[in-house]
C-alpha cells in the first residue's frame, strides 16, 4: 500500500468540513437509527440519509456501507476520491463509489492540561469494514484489522489518564489506543506483527495530527521495545483461548495456546515498566477444574509490582466457542458451512475439555510497579456488577490508597458518594443486615456489623481513627483495646477499598 504523503490531513479538512464528526453523525442519524447501526442495522440510517449533503453521503459511504453516486462523493471529498481510491480506502466503478475501508468519527475527552493533537477531541479511526452489517457474512481475513469495538472501549475507560512521558500500546491493532495515549503522553509507541494494522496506525495518527508523537514499530509483543521502559502501557492482546490450531485471525489469535499470551506479558510486563508505572490489560484467562482462577493469575505475578485483577464475566466452553465462532463468520446464519462449525465446534470444545477447562473469565489486569520494597499489594475481584465509567480514576485511586500508611493516628474520612442500606425483617429493633454501597468507582459493597458502620459513620477527618475506636468502645460497653486490634486491620482494608479515605 502505496505511503500517503498529506492525504490525512486533507482528509480530516474534508471530513471537518462536511460535520462528519461523532456528535455530528448522531446528531444526522437520530437516536433510533444511531442505535440501530450499533446493532449493525443500517435501514433507519439510510432512511435519514437521503438529503443528498456532504455529511449524509460520508455516512452512507463509511458507516452504512452503501455505494454513493460518484459526483455526490467527489462533492463531499473535493480532489480525493482518487487518491483514495489509489490508497485502498475507497471503489471506484462507472458513475459510483464504495468505501473499502471504513472511516468511522470518535470522541475522546482530553485530559485537563493535556496537549492534544489538532483536531481537538473530533477523531477518526480508519480500519477495515465492519462485517455483519444487516445479517449479511461476517468472514474476515486473516490479516483483518477491528476497528472501534467494545473491547477497545472498555480499555481506553480502564487506561489511567494522567500525564506521562512515554506510553506503549502492545498490539495496536488501528490504533485506537494509541491515539487516546497521544492525548497525555510525550511519546507513544505502538506495535504489532500485522503490516496492514500498522500501516492503519501510521494513517490514524496522521489523520489526528499526533504522528510526531505515535512511533509506529513492526514486531511481536515486547520484542520491538526489548531495551525500553514505560510509564504506561496499555494492550487489548489476541487473547481467544483456542487450541493453538495453527489457523488465525491475528486480531483475536495469539498462536499460543490458552492464555499463554495474558501470562506471558502479565510477567514480562514489569521489566518494561518505569518505577511507578502501569501495565493494563484487557485479557481472557482460563478457569481450570483443579485450581481457582484468582491463585492461577496469582501465580503470575512477580516481585515489587502491585495488583489489581478484576473478573468481569465467565463464560461456560460452550458459550465461549460459539460467541467466537460466530465473531469469525463460521456459524451457517452468517453464511458459514454447517458441517465446518459441527467440527471447528467439537474439536474446540474436545480440546477445552481435555485441558479441564471449566469456563473462561474476563476482565481486568492492572499491574503497577512501584518498586517498593516489602510484600506487593494484590487484590483478585470477581466482580460482574455495574461499575463507573470511565473506571480508570478508581484503579489510580486503588493503586495510591493500598500504598498509604494506615494507624491510628490517622483521621480518615467516609466519600460523600458511601451510602447505607439496612435489612431486616418489618418491625425488628434492630437489622438483619447492614451494608456499606459504593455509588462511584467500582461501585463495591460491604457487609458491615455495628462497630463497622459506627465507625464510617463517624469519619469526618476531625479524630484519630484511635480516639473514634475508643469512644466506640465506650458507647458499646467493649475493651478498648481488643476492638482497636480487631478493628484496626479492617479500616486499613476499608481505606484501600474506598470505602474511606485518608484527610
Amino acid at each position: 500500500m502505496a505511503e500517503p504523503t498529506d492525504l490525512p490531513r486533507r482528509l480530516r479538512d474534508a471530513l471537518l468540513a462536511a460535520g462528519f464528526t461523532y456528535d455530528g453523525v448522531a446528531e444526522r442519524l437520530g437516536p433510533l437509527a444511531h442505535a440501530a447501526l450499533g446493532r449493525n442495522e443500517t435501514v433507519p440510517g439510510r432512511q435519514r440519509t437521503r438529503g443528498g449533503s456532504p455529511l449524509d453521503t460520508l455516512i452512507r459511504l463509511f458507516l452504512l456501507q452503501v455505494p454513493v453516486d460518484g459526483a455526490a462523493a467527489e462533492a463531499a471529498l473535493p480532489g480525493l476520491v482518487d487518491e483514495l481510491a489509489v490508497h485502498g480506502l475507497l471503489a471506484q466503478s462507472i458513475g459510483e463509489v464504495a468505501a473499502r475501508m471504513d472511516v468511522r468519527p470518535y470522541a475522546v475527552d482530553a485530559p485537563a492540561g493535556s496537549s492534544s493533537g489538532e483536531s481537538g477531541d473530533d477523531l477518526w479511526v480508519v480500519s477495515d469494514l465492519t462485517p455483519g452489517l444487516d445479517g449479511g457474512p461476517q468472514n474476515v481475513g486473516a490479516s483483518y484489522v477491528l476497528g472501534i469495538s467494545p473491547a477497545s472501549t472498555s480499555l481506553a475507560q480502564l487506561t489511567i489518564r494522567t500525564e506521562v512521558g512515554t506510553s506503549l500500546d502492545l498490539g495496536t491493532g488501528c490504533g485506537v489506543q494509541a491515539l487516546h495515549l497521544a492525548q497525555h503522553s510525550g511519546r507513544v509507541v505502538a506495535t504489532d506483527v500485522n503490516p496492514r494494522a500498522l500501516w492503519m496506525t501510521g494513517f490514524n495518527a496522521a489523520l489526528n495530527g499526533v504522528a510526531d508523537r505515535i512511533d509506529v514499530r513492526s514486531g511481536s509483543f515486547f520484542e520491538p521495545v526489548a531495551t525500553e521502559t514505560f510509564d504506561l502501557i496499555a494492550t487489548n492482546p489476541p487473547f481467544v483461548i483456542s487450541p493453538a490450531t495453527g489457523e488465525r485471525l491475528v486480531y483475536r489469535d495469539s498462536g499460543l495456546p490458552g492464555d499463554r499470551v495474558v501470562e506471558d506479558i502479565v510477567r514480562a510486563a514489569p521489566d518494561r515498566l518505569n518505577d511507578g508505572g502501569w501495565c493494563q490489560i484487557l485479557a481472557n484467562w482460563v478457569i481450570s477444574a483443579d485450581r481457582p482462577w484468582d491463585e492461577r493469575l496469582d501465580a503470575w505475578l512477580g516481585e515489587g509490582t502491585d495488583a489489581l485483577i478484576v473478573q468481569r464475566e465467565i463464560l461456560d466452553p460452550a458459550a465461549y466457542v460459539e460467541l467466537w465462532l460466530k465473531d469469525s463468520g463460521h456459524h451457517p446464519s452468517s453464511g458459514g458451512s454447517a458441517s465446518d462449525y459441527t467440527f471447528r465446534y467439537d474439536t474446540w470444545l474436545t480440546w477445552m475439555e481435555s485441558h479441564g477447562i471449566e469456563g473462561i473469565g474476563f476482565g481486568w489486569i492492572n499491574l503497577h510497579k512501584t518498586g517498593a520494597a516489602g510484600v506487593p499489594r494484590r487484590e483478585l475481584l470477581s466482580w460482574p456488577y455495574d461499575v463507573e465509567q470511565p473506571i480508570a480514576p478508581a484503579i489510580a485511586a486503588w493503586g495510591d490508597s493500598v500504598r498509604r500508611q494506615v494507624d491510628l493516628d490517622s483521621r480518615l474520612v467516609a466519600p460523600v458518594d458511601l451510602q447505607q442500606e439496612t435489612v431486616g425483617a418489618p418491625g425488628a429493633e434492630d437489622p438483619g443486615a447492614i451494608v456499606l454501597r459504593q455509588q462511584r468507582g467500582l461501585r463495591r459493597a460491604h457487609q458491615a456489623d455495628t462497630i463497622t458502620a459506627a465507625l464510617v459513620g463517624a469519619c469526618d477527618g476531625e479524630l484519630a481513627l484511635g480516639q473514634l475506636l475508643d469512644a466506640i468502645s465506650s458507647l458499646l460497653d467493649l475493651d478498648p483495646a481488643a476492638t482497636r486490634e480487631d478493628y484496626l486491620p479492617l479500616a486499613r482494608t476499608l481505606v484501600e477499598q474506598g470505602f474511606l479515605t485518608l484527610s
